[in-house]
């Protein structure tokens, strides 16, 4: 289900004051909160309760004629694509991130349809943590489906605990619904469904199961369920995202991007927002490309971007992915550098004086969540700095998917030391050198690096 719509726009305008004065907002009756308690151990039924997906799966319905044209037209030969270690681990993480987008975006839609007379202020049932909960609940049942318990480690920002407390009798509901809403279309993307819907008490296992806190040896999975909460609620740029790190290094990365269009000439700016990413500019209602995957696998020198899975369709893999670079730009002068929207835990007016010392003159493009990777990974921008203030601790499920992309799309990623960023130390991007720094080319990053020395020590930081 698309969100673009002829609304879509003056819908977010008109919901904005309110949405950013209630920092915690109630979901809508459709996506799952219901007034009736619901037993842990009570297996829902799944026809029993108003959903934002669609009752079954049509996997056999076949493409327009123009999706069948933008996707013979766009795709690259995947068979180019080197197929070898971690294959089977890029395919399912792909799939699981495909259908995590798909349950963001309807989540989404339906906040977004309602008036502000529907949008309640309550700490324990927003809707974005709806959101967070099942995602995270989706991709940890697909992957012990795809990969066994027995030796799955999945790292992720939200904890069991607060969903499992007693007043959370209907923040539990409205994720144990949202998820089995999901899980019934795991065959359209080759994967297996449950054959009765998850307990309540299955949901809390499958997210129990995200408790790990990495390390410097062995594999786990770092997953942020929902990166840019701002930018969900706002109706603008968040990314579902997954990565997989081994012994300290993260060796896959999957971007799930569900409002950033396939093609940069779709993008379009909210004057409200000044060049913040924000409403989508597709050509028509139902055209692939309103939102997009992007992932790469370390070591292969290729990063790829695939269209946001179109609903009631049946997945195949790779479904038409084409290669994606890093631009070529390395002027400062006719470069673009991205910083995060909110100035809470990064410094806008440092980035400012590096961006003026080094000579970017374009005007920073400010942008919710990790989907700042993904344009500097597909050369739709040439720079991302963030420059955390002081007390503030980079957490690894906000960089890892996004690093492994821009590397081996062509780009650079270190911190302000020209160090790489350590994945291996836990939860946290430990001894890090100031800041981050992601270019496009060696050349951009050396400058940057430049102009963060000599401005440092005149800093605030």
């Amino acid at each position: 289900m698309s969100i673009s719509c002829p609304s879509f726009a003056s819908q977010i305008l008109r919901s904005h004051a309110s949405l950013i004065a209630r920092k915690n907002i109630h979901a809508p009756q459709d996506v799952g909160i219901f007034p009736s308690p619901f037993h842990a151990n009570l297996r829902p039924t799944l026809s029993n309760y108003p959903s934002v997906f669609p009752s079954s799966c049509n996997c056999n319905q076949t493409f327009s004629s123009t999706t069948e044209d933008y996707y013979r037209n766009s795709a690259l030969e995947f068979d180019d694509m080197d197929l070898g270690k971690y294959s089977k681990e890029l395919e399912v993480a792909v799939k699981a991130v495909q259908m995590a987008s798909l349950l963001c975006q309807r989540v989404q839609e339906s906040l977004l349809s309602r008036s502000n007379d529907h949008v309640q202020s309550k700490d324990d049932n927003s809707p974005v943590t709806v959101a967070d909960w099942s995602v995270q609940a989706t991709v940890s049942w697909v992957l012990t489906e795809a990969f066994g318990s027995k030796n799955l480690s999945i790292v992720a920002e939200e904890d069991v605990q607060a969903l499992s407390k007693a007043d959370t009798v209907g923040l539990l509901e409205a994720v144990v619904k949202t998820v089995n809403d999901c899980l019934a279309e795991a065959p359209c993307f080759g994967l297996s469904a449950p054959s009765t819907g998850l307990s309540a008490s299955e949901v809390l296992e499958a997210i129990s199961r995200c408790n790990s806190t990495g390390g410097p040896s062995g594999r786990f999975w770092v997953l942020d369920p929902v990166d840019g909460t701002l930018g969900f609620v706002r109706g603008d740029q968040y990314a579902i995202a997954l990565a997989l790190v081994e012994n300290g290094e993260p060796v896959l990365g999957v971007l799930g991007c569900p409002n950033y269009p396939m093609e940069k000439e779709w993008l379009s700016y909210s004057n409200g927002y000044r060049r913040m990413l924000s409403k989508l500019a597709s050509p028509a209602s139902g055209f692939p490309g309103k939102g997009c995957i992007i992932y790469a696998r370390k070591g292969s020198g290729k990063a790829w971007m695939q269209p946001l899975h179109q609903k009631d369709k049946k997945f195949i893999w790779p479904n038409s992915a084409r290669e994606i670079r890093v631009s070529t730009i390395d002027n400062p002068a006719l470069a673009t550098f991205c910083e995060p929207v909110e100035k809470a835990n990064s410094s806008h007016s440092f980035t400012a004086g590096v961006a003026h010392s080094v000579g970017l003159r374009n005007q920073p493009l400010r942008v919710y969540s990790m989907v700042k990777y993904a344009a500097i990974a597909r050369g739709d921008a040439e720079v991302f700095m963030k420059f955390a203030r002081a007390g503030y601790k980079e957490k690894i499920w906000d960089h890892a998917a996004g690093v492994v992309i821009i590397q081996e799309a062509g780009g650079v990623v270190t911190d302000a030391g020209g160090h790489p960023l350590c994945f291996s130390r836990g939860m946290y991007l430990e001894n890090l050198d100031r800041g981050i720094i992601a270019c496009s080319g060696a050349s951009l990053h050396e400058k940057i690096l430049g102009a963060v020395d000599a401005s440092w020590n005149s800093s605030s930081l």
